[in-house]
């Protein structure tokens, strides 16, 4: 499995816009400027984090976006899934049932279960706001944000 930049940036995005919540909008120009992302890309990353409810928008001069809900919310396993979609490292396991033929006498299928259950451990225990607390950890010490 290999996330895409889809989904780094994504998670970017979502991290960028917890960092610069001041009440304002924050404007795409100043995303992609921040991030290194081309605007164009940025806005169709941010229309699935729109569509999906993960940030709201605000048209007009003073327009832009925020996060629709605390950073604690959000996992990275959310968007994750939102913009990359399953991420089982086997296509038997992304179904709830299994419809495999093999999966009888799989030698590797503990294995798959293992791993999947691995990723979904570590994305799904990772917030928006722990890389928030990250991010002020790194800057603290003097290292690159």
């Amino acid at each position: 499995m290999k996330i895409s930049t889809r989904g780094r940036y994504a998670i970017r995005v979502m991290l960028d816009l917890a960092l610069h919540n001041t009440g304002e909008q924050v404007r795409v120009k100043d995303i992609a400027a921040r991030q290194g992302i081309s605007e164009k890309y940025l806005e169709q990353i941010i229309a699935v984090l729109n569509k999906a409810g993960y940030v709201k928008s605000t048209r007009g001069a003073q327009g832009g976006y925020r996060l629709a809900k605390e950073p604690e919310y959000y996992t990275v396993g959310m968007i994750l899934r939102l913009t990359e979609g399953s991420l089982c490292p086997v296509p038997c396991l992304e179904d709830e049932i299994n419809r495999c033929e093999e999966k009888d006498f799989c030698e590797t299928l503990d294995l798959w279960k293992r791993l999947t259950a691995a990723i979904n451990m570590i994305v799904d225990g990772v917030t928006v706001a722990d890389l928030v607390a990250r991010h002020d950890q790194m800057c603290n010490q003097g290292g690159e944000p």
